[in-house]
Formats: structure tokens, sequence, C-alpha cells
């Protein structure tokens, strides 16, 4: 089926080329006189509906449109019609190119329980990287379930589990202490001196099975965040360098990046919302 804007374009080349009358070309391919005389007219809201795309899509480069929409929405609380931002989206061409992965044939897990409300449980995991002379580092992750807020990013080249309750300590300053927190069975969190920490704050530890990372499915669907817009979109030239840039990205991941677990708002817009 070939599209009246498709027709329309064909019956114009006919009458430049073929020097027919717009009736007849209008009768010959299907379409009608007002829709053939048809111009579009362009409005201020469209451009500045383009200027805010190509800002979102040129500072967030694995952002889709979905994501853009919502921060339109419910970010900038810009009430356009979806359908509109999607079409000067298309027209801008800054469709994300996806290249297609085979799908492996999978049980479906048992869903994922979801906190209720703040400090329930928070999900802790590590990440690997490096700097640009190829040095290696990593990064400890913590993320409360419940909005999925990032609490906190700590960089370094070693993190050694003294380390990881000196960060766990900080956080609590803040934000409260979590009844549970839930990782996998590395090193660090199966120390005496995690266990011990755990012990004499009262929190309960919830490992997971090994080799079953879906049950800590929150932490790593943030640590794919982390590998996607954060250390995949910088070449870190020192540890300091990596630091300065995780402060930066956890504040936007938090406060302007809209979360589909959230339903499409903010982190810190969901806790506002439970307050």
């Amino acid at each position: 089926m070939v599209r009246p804007s498709r027709r329309k374009e064909i019956a114009k080349r006919a009458i430049k080329n073929k020097g027919v009358s717009i009736r007849l070309a209008c009768r010959a391919f299907g379409i009608s006189e007002t829709c053939f005389r048809y111009q579009a007219k362009l409005s201020d809201d469209n451009a500045l509906i383009a200027d805010w795309l190509l800002r979102l899509t040129t500072a967030n480069r694995r952002w889709g449109f979905g994501r853009c929409y919502l921060y339109l929405r419910n970010v900038k609380g810009m009430r356009y019609n979806r359908k509109r931002i999607y079409r000067i989206y298309g027209q801008l061409e800054l469709n994300l190119r996806i290249k297609p992965r085979r799908r492996l044939k999978r049980d479906c897990p048992d869903a994922l329980e979801v906190p209720r409300q703040i400090n329930a449980v928070w999900s802790i995991d590590f990440v690997h990287d490096a700097l640009a002379n190829g040095t290696a580092f990593r990064t400890f992750n913590v993320l409360d379930d419940y909005n999925r807020e990032g609490l906190g990013v700590e960089v370094d080249f070693g993190l050694p589990a003294l380390r990881i309750v000196r960060a766990l300590d900080q956080i609590i300053e803040w934000r409260g202490k979590p009844r549970v927190i839930r990782s996998d069975n590395g090193s660090e969190m199966c120390s005496a001196e995690f266990q011990n920490w755990a012990a004499k704050r009262g929190i309960s530890l919830l490992f997971i099975q090994p080799g079953k990372p879906t049950q800590n499915a929150c932490i790593e669907r943030f640590n794919r965040t982390v590998r996607h817009e954060w250390l995949d979109a910088h070449l870190f030239d020192s540890i300091e360098h990596a630091q300065r840039t995780a402060t930066d990205w956890l504040w936007h991941y938090n406060n302007e990046r809209p979360n589909m677990a959230n339903g499409g708002i903010t982190p810190i817009q969901k806790l506002d919302k439970a307050a």
C-alpha cells in the first residue's frame, strides 16, 4: 500500500514532467485536490520540540525516543502529544540503530519482589572498567530498590571490604539504615569484616544463588545503565577524572533521567511522591 504522502509526491512529478493537470493527476493517483494542495505549517512549538530533542540526544547518546518523550513530559512538564513528538523525532532522523540479537528461549523466572518503601532493600554490586592507559579500576554501586535511586558510586583501583563498609556508612549518615542489603557472593560481601559490620548495624544480608544474577535484577539493570551511559561515554585520563564524572552522572541519573521502572518519572520524583 502506497501512503498518501508518497502518492502526492508522484502526482507532483507527473505534473512537472508530463504536463498533466492537477485534477487529472489527483484522479490518477487516488488523492484529493485538498490533500494535494495542503501545505504543513510549522509552528514555534515544533521548533522548540526539535531543539529539545537535539539537545537531549546529543547530551545522552544512549537515550531513545521513549526516554526523551518521558523527559519532556514528566521532567520538563511539556504536554505535547506523543505522536507529534515522535513525528519530529523521526524527521530529525534521531532513531537509534539497534543491533538485532538472537533470542534464547528461557523459563520465566519468579518475579522480583519490589519494596514498598525506601530503605527496605538496598542492592550492591561491582562494575569493572579501565583508564585510557589501560589501568583497571572498579566501581562499587549502591541502589535503593524502592525508587531505583543510585545512592552511591564509589570509584577506585581497589575496593576491599573495609572500603565498602566505609562507603556504606557515609550513605547511611544522610539516607538512613536499610533493613536488608542484597548482593552476590563476592569475596568482599562474604568477608568477616563486612558480615560483622552488618551484624553490628542490625542489617540483614541477602545473598543470591551463585550463577543467578536475575535474583539481583535491580542492581544488574543499574549496572547496565552505568556501563552504557557513563563508562562507555568517557575516556578517563585518571582515577580523579572517573570519580568526578561519577558524581555528576549520578546526580543526572537520579534527578533528570526518567526511569521506566518508576513509570517514566525520575527516582527523586518518586521519592517526593512517597514523602
